[in-house]
């Protein structure tokens, strides 16, 4: 008789990109990581007129976006659109764009792009490309080789596990979604409630992940992804249990240390801690 074995080991349970900087997640079975994080992550963003970056923290509906990769292209669709085909675009015309403190170069969508997001947000805005030349590095005070990230906020990759999420769950009169904390990485298993916190280095399938620290969170989280509402919560239960320096924390920044692919399903073995 066939004898059946469980993995006592914690594993990868979901995975998710996000094309489009704060626009809808996309939900995925595998992905190759590259040093900027998980290929096709945030390596669009939308731009206001000044430049800078936009995200739900101002437009809460950025959310209804929903963004599949076709090719090096996109197709994108939102509530009263027609559907938009995004042709690539990393040849054409570049300028300076600011994302918090970094500015960057980044290659600009046509016009017609341009419109599509700029009648749905209701304000003048453009779509960029992080072409791979074009370089962010990772806060120096983080990296140890020159790191870079993509548009995303600080680092190239967020993780976060069931347990934690269903701690905070507990506390709340509604349950929230893991995609109110916009990870790339879900980690179930038999975990305690933020165990993360104690992780130093981890491997995912074949690739070996610096956890560099505690993700700090804002008002996005208080977004509902399905409707594109904001709300007080779970912002502000979270703050009242998991506050340090002012800041509350949910999830872990990760940088990658070698490429390779991962897939839900994947072990996750921690190879170090730290107290």
């Amino acid at each position: 008789m066939p004898v059946s074995y469980i993995s006592s080991m914690p594993t990868l349970s979901a995975l998710f990109i996000y094309p489009i900087k704060s626009c809808a997640a996309l939900t995925l079975d595998a992905a190759p990581v590259e040093p900027r994080g998980l290929r096709y992550d945030r390596r669009w963003m939308l731009v206001d007129a000044t430049s800078r970056f936009m995200t739900q923290r101002l437009l809460p509906h950025m959310a209804l976006i929903d963004v599949e990769v076709e090719g090096m292209g996109l197709r994108v669709r939102a509530p009263g659109m027609d559907e938009l085909h995004v042709s690539p675009f990393d040849d054409g015309t570049r300028e300076w764009v600011e994302i918090w403190d970094d500015t960057v170069e980044a290659a600009v969508a046509p016009d017609d792009v341009n419109a599509w997001f700029s009648r749905f947000l209701d304000r003048p805005c453009r779509l960029v490309y992080m072409p791979p030349d074009s370089v962010r590095p990772v806060d120096p005070e983080y990296a140890k080789g020159g790191e870079e990230v993509s548009f995303a906020d600080a680092f190239p990759m967020l993780l976060a596990t069931e347990t934690s999420l269903a701690d905070l769950n507990n506390r709340l009169a509604e349950p929230v979604t893991i995609l109110r904390f916009r990870p790339n990485l879900v980690i179930a298993g038999t975990l305690e409630p933020f165990e993360e916190d104690t992780w130093k280095e981890i491997r995912i399938g074949e690739v070996r992940f610096d956890v560099v620290k505690p993700c700090a969170r804002c008002a996005v989280v208080n977004v509902d992804p399905a409707t594109g509402l904001s709300s007080r919560e779970p912002l502000r239960t979270l703050a009242s249990y998991r506050t340090v320096n002012n800041k509350a924390l949910f999830a872990q920044n990760l940088i990658p240390l070698n490429t390779g692919t991962i897939r839900v399903g994947d072990e996750v073995e921690i190879l170090s801690t730290r107290p």
